[in-house]
């Protein structure tokens, strides 16, 4: 049985943390990047060979090092990795995607479990009760560890009792689903290799939406929120940097959300560029070509979130 490890923040001679989340946020965010670290020590020794915990930013934990020590001025980067769990009856592989927010342990930790040996209901079931499991941990309390203990643990009755889900019961509560859908960001999209990834991407799980292409690159995704996550995670992995989540919309829902959707399918967004040469790094995509594509989705509220100019309707 795992024992969740708390390791509090040290106290200055008058019994206070120092800085404090009430005082200086500086000190108590170095505080809890320490912890954070503490916590990769931890898991880098219980997985010790190589590839077994992959990090989204190689450099991460070596720019936290530098923060710590004054050497750096900027904010590191959150830690994000994957961890690769081996779960040995039956025997099945369940990738765990773990963010650290800055300020955790004091905030919740960002977990997503996922496994192609896993239907979605399944999938969905496995991580509302990782989820519901991690939430009963006291705010400093670092719980990596018991989340993979926890899936270790309970995973297998996930995988072995697929079926029972869709067996009738008068008993049986309607499933409530979070949709989600992101408006995501990016300096310029212009590869095709990665134009090719996010169209496969979007495809081969349930969303819709689009991607434009050009300068600036949007994509906006929808469907149901562990699709989305998932969809978010693949296209960053593993080096995309200019790229942010600019704006998010969530509703519970018990349906399958095909009534939410604004979109039918998930494609290419191809506008004209201010010039004559096409997509070229120094041409901007048509931004009122793309305001009246919003309108037609009733998405024009999100102009003014991606770019910060208000949008003017045609009928003004």
């Amino acid at each position: 049985m795992y024992v969740p490890v708390r390791l509090p923040l040290s106290l200055d001679p008058s019994g206070q943390r120092p800085g404090g989340f009430g005082g200086n946020m500086s000190a108590s965010m170095k505080e809890c990047l320490q912890l954070q670290l503490l916590e990769m020590e931890m898991l880098f020794s219980m997985f010790p060979n190589q590839g077994e915990v992959k990090l989204e930013d190689v450099n991460v934990l070596t720019n936290i090092k530098r923060y710590l020590e004054g050497k750096r001025e900027a904010l590191p980067p959150k830690i994000e990795f994957v961890i690769t769990l081996q779960i040995e009856e039956p025997k099945v592989k369940i990738d765990l995607q773990v963010t650290m927010p800055h300020s955790y342990p004091y905030v919740a930790l960002q977990l997503f479990g996922r496994s192609p040996e896993l239907d979605r209901q399944q999938q969905l079931l496995l991580n509302k009760g990782l989820t519901s499991y991690i939430g009963t941990f006291d705010p400093g309390e670092l719980c990596v560890c018991a989340a993979i203990q926890w899936l270790q643990d309970n995973s297998a009755s996930y995988f072995l009792n697929r079926k029972l889900v869709y067996e009738p019961s008068a008993q049986a509560k309607p499933v409530k689903n979070t949709f989600l859908r992101m408006w995501i960001y990016s300096h310029h999209i212009y590869q095709q290799d990665l134009r090719k990834k996010i169209l496969d991407v979007g495809k081969r799980l349930d969303v819709t939406g689009f991607c434009m292409t050009g300068k600036p690159g949007i994509i906006c995704v929808e469907g149901f929120k562990e699709h989305c996550e998932e969809f978010w995670h693949t296209i960053r992995y593993p080096n995309w940097k200019h790229i942010s989540c600019k704006h998010a919309e969530s509703v519970e829902t018990e349906g399958n959300g095909e009534d939410l959707r604004l979109f039918h399918s998930f494609e290419e967004l191809l506008l004209e560029a201010h010039g004559d040469y096409g997509l070229r790094n120094d041409y901007h995509m048509n931004l009122g070509q793309f305001l009246e594509f919003l309108k037609k989705h009733k998405s024009e509220h999100v102009f003014q979130i991606l770019f910060g100019i208000e949008s003017k309707s045609s009928d003004s």
